[in-house]
């Protein structure tokens, strides 16, 4: 077949814009030709949410495919997980893995899945920082200050989290057992409650999640003296880490990743996981990410699978040496 200089330039012009147009590019993709659904274990409006629909809306962007973001709450992660395991095995369903996977094989007595080799590793997507806080009007200014407190008096000092079993109350076991303390760890509904008690000094002080509290961090209303993290946190580069206060080797840190059904297409997850870093490594979405108190960070689904299996081990022994009964 003869083509003219008028058909080259045409076809030269229609790769140009299959270049530059997403969904024409992946016409040859491994994934599904349909849109993806990214289920959250977690209410609207929390970090997960906030997460996944960042990352989701730019992701959407670059693969040429829709990225639903479906809320499915409830028992600790168990409903989401059921979600994705009762869905095709296709590709078009991932779910955000959090700390709660890895915490909840250690935490229930019983599981309809095992939640690490049921699911499969595509890649990490954030981490975000969980500090200890004390009231404005607490003499305790540093991590040093607190562990002096706790252990000069056991019975009238106690570190307060929300519930039992949650990443935030399973830092603060951690952390008596790293410092050497047998002071009481009291276990509230939510946060608000957890608040109003640190306030009004019934609790000596708190463990929790940062990024929904930056404002009244900020403003005075709460003040944080160490964030668990093995480095500080990006928003708040101020407060030391626990590790700075002699605890060698304390690392909690909250992150949110994604994972697929076990029997996923390997191409499609190796796919999704080169797709998922890029996305993370553009500086819009890193901002975007850091406003809702999430440091973007990438990795490789071996990586991930490395971090869900330490993870495991790692809360399993904390539960136990804590004497945490199974729900």
């Amino acid at each position: 077949m003869t083509i003219t200089r008028r058909g080259a330039l045409r076809l030269g012009g229609l790769a140009a814009t299959a270049l530059a147009t997403p969904g024409l590019a992946w016409a040859q993709s491994p994934l599904p030709d349909k849109p993806i659904r990214l289920l959250v274990p977690n209410a609207a409006g929390g970090v997960a949410d906030l997460t996944a629909r960042t990352v989701g809306a730019a992701l959407s962007e670059r693969i040429g495919r829709a990225v639903v973001i479906e809320n499915r709450p409830g028992a600790g992660g168990i409903v989401a997980g059921q979600a994705l395991l009762s869905a095709p095995a296709d590709g078009s369903t991932f779910m955000v893995a959090t700390n709660a996977n890895a915490i909840s094989k250690s935490l229930f007595r019983s599981l309809p899945f095992d939640p690490i080799r049921d699911f499969a590793p595509v890649g990490l997507m954030g981490t975000f920082a969980i500090a200890i806080l004390v009231a404005p009007s607490s003499p305790i200014r540093t991590a040093q200050d607190l562990i002096a407190a706790l252990k000069k008096d056991v019975r009238g000092t106690n570190i307060g989290t929300i519930s039992v079993g949650s990443t935030q109350n399973l830092a603060a076991e951690l952390f008596k057992t790293s410092a050497g303390l047998e002071t009481t760890t009291v276990p509230f509904s939510g946060t608000p409650a957890l608040l109003t008690s640190l306030l009004r000094n019934d609790v000596t002080a708190a463990f929790e999640i940062v990024a929904p509290l930056m404002g009244q961090i900020k403003d005075g209303s709460l003040r944080a003296i160490a964030v668990t993290s093995s480095a500080r946190a990006a928003n708040l580069p101020e407060v030391p880490t626990l590790q700075e206060a002699g605890l060698k080797d304390f690392d909690v840190t909250s992150w949110n990743a994604v994972v697929a059904h076990a029997k996923a297409p390997q191409p499609v997850i190796e796919t999704l996981n080169r797709e998922l870093n890029a996305v993370l490594a553009d500086p819009g979405v890193k901002s975007k990410l850091l406003e809702a108190g999430v440091e973007a960070k990438g990795d490789s689904p071996a990586q991930l699978g490395a971090l869900m299996t330490s993870e495991a081990e790692k809360w399993r022994a904390v539960i136990e040496r804590a004497g945490i009964e199974k729900q």
